[in-house]
């Protein structure tokens, strides 16, 4: 059997949201979420840690390519939700809270 390795990548994203429930009246989300039930939404800084691992290719001498991991991280998650409103742009958080 391969040795397993390990590649990880740290990509860092900013994205908006408001914290609210459908299923609450106004008051109700006021006091359950505070400040971050702002109308106007705010913003945070998320860091994505990514750890790939798997046989090491003996061919390669890699378990995956970096190209092809930041080609994936881009595709999945920095193309969809950097520089974003979660809740108005991001389908899933339509009709759920982005908690």
């Amino acid at each position: 059997m391969p040795p397993t390795c390990y590649l990880s990548r740290t990509e860092h994203f900013s994205a908006a949201h408001r914290l609210h429930s459908l299923y609450l009246s106004d008051e109700e989300n006021r006091t359950v979420f505070g400040k971050c039930n702002n109308a106007n939404g705010h913003g945070h800084n998320y860091v994505l840690e990514t750890v790939v691992g798997g046989p090491i290719d003996p061919k390669t001498g890699m378990v995956a390519s970096l190209d092809d991991l930041k080609h994936w991280i881009n595709t999945a998650v920095m193309d969809v939700l950097d520089h974003r409103n979660l809740d108005a742009d991001i389908a899933y958080f339509k009709n759920r809270p982005s908690t």
